[in-house]
């Protein structure tokens, strides 16, 4: 199981096939073999060097101390990319992980040749604090729900309309969520509930000179399309795409979109280096 060490923290990480590395960083709460499903493959076939980390607070990397930072996790992104890709690189990042790629293109831009930012957002809305707000509430006052009911609120939270109609899929999806409930600790994801975009950060991206794409899913509740769009329209030259018939987990619910997506702009944009 490997690890690296970057200042006092120990990250789990995993890497496959060879070539110029890409970087990917995951959700809150979300390990980083969820991108072994779909897009660890695809970057594979595709030649390129796939590294996936646990960010600090899901195991087997470090535990998460309260009052984590997005900063932190640049810094810890950072770390591991100057220890494994040698130095700048593809990055890939979904939700949580998009706000950590967006920070780190301003935090460390030689660290970065292209970015791929999933359900993203540059800005805070009503519904994003509310829902913030009422994620840490759920912990603070020790509310425990039951499996299930909490399995449930995931699949309405996180999938497209699609996959709720599809009885097969949503059984499926639902059995995973049941299984795999995120371990919400004083020291594991309780942390990274406060990695939120609370501030206005759009006019701050308007200096990011990173090649960057911007994928939307068109019926993501978590990170609507509009704010997507906010994104991409912030970052100087940034490409925006929207995946139809996806949710919050749409590069895990239309992969093949999604790759196809991440994998031109990958192609196009070595193209233009040439």
């Amino acid at each position: 199981m490997p690890f690296v060490n970057v200042g006092a923290v120990r990250l789990h990480y995993e890497e496959s096939g060879s070539g110029e590395a890409v970087v990917l960083v995951a959700g809150t709460g979300a390990a980083g073999r969820t991108w072994r499903l779909h897009q660890v493959p695809a970057l594979v076939a595709a030649g390129y060097r796939a590294i996936t980390v646990d960010n600090r607070g899901v195991a087997p990397s470090d535990p998460a101390k309260p009052g984590l930072t997005v900063a932190d996790l640049v810094a810890d992104t950072a770390g591991l990319i100057e220890r494994l890709a040698g130095g700048a690189c593809r990055l890939v990042g979904s939700s949580m992980g998009a706000q950590v790629v967006q920070e780190l293109l301003l935090a460390r831009p030689d660290l970065a040749t292209q970015a791929v930012l999933m359900a993203g957002r540059g800005r805070p809305d009503a519904f994003s604090r509310a829902l913030a707000a009422a994620e840490r509430s759920l912990y603070d006052e020790r509310v425990r729900l039951p499996s299930a009911y909490d399995a449930a609120v995931r699949a309405l939270q996180n999938l497209s309309p699609r996959t709720l109609q599809d009885e097969q899929a949503v059984q499926d999806w639902l059995d995973i969520f049941e299984m795999s409930a995120p371990d919400v600790t004083d020291t594991g994801v309780r942390p990274q509930l406060d990695v939120d975009v609370d501030t206005d950060r759009l006019g701050a991206y308007r200096r990011i000179s990173t090649p960057t794409l911007v994928i939307a899913f068109a019926d993501d509740l978590v990170a609507p399309p509009a704010r997507g769009r906010e994104l991409a329209a912030a970052i100087p030259g940034a490409r925006y795409t929207e995946i139809r018939d996806a949710g919050h987990y749409g590069y895990l619910e239309q992969p093949e979109a999604v790759n196809a997506a991440m994998l031109e702009f990958f192609v196009d944009g070595a193209e233009s280096n040439q």
